[in-house]
């Protein structure tokens, strides 16, 4: 293997230890649910799903499970982080 690539590897190794460093800014994916496809995206600083329950709670099963599944990396939504902060300096 060339030197220099040897070298990016173990540097993706060294990256992947601080996740901080990774800020998703936009996110899509398409989520196999039990009885259908959705789109779950983060755009803007809001997180949106196309199933049904989405519209009116604003969160769902398939966001909450992406959100897990991206970990450490996972963006909040800013409305939400807000509310977050408004309510713990109350």
């Amino acid at each position: 293997m060339h030197s220099s690539l040897i070298g990016k590897i173990q540097k993706a190794h060294l990256y992947a230890e601080e996740p901080d460093r990774i800020e998703v800014r936009e996110f899509s994916a398409r989520f196999r649910g039990e009885h259908d496809s959705y789109v779950v995206a983060y755009r803007d600083g809001h997180w949106s799903c196309t199933c049904s329950f989405f519209p009116q709670w604003g969160v769902c099963s398939h966001t909450m499970a992406t959100q897990r599944v991206l970990g450490e990396i996972a963006p909040r939504d800013e409305a939400r982080a807000d509310a977050a902060r408004v309510t713990a300096t109350a």
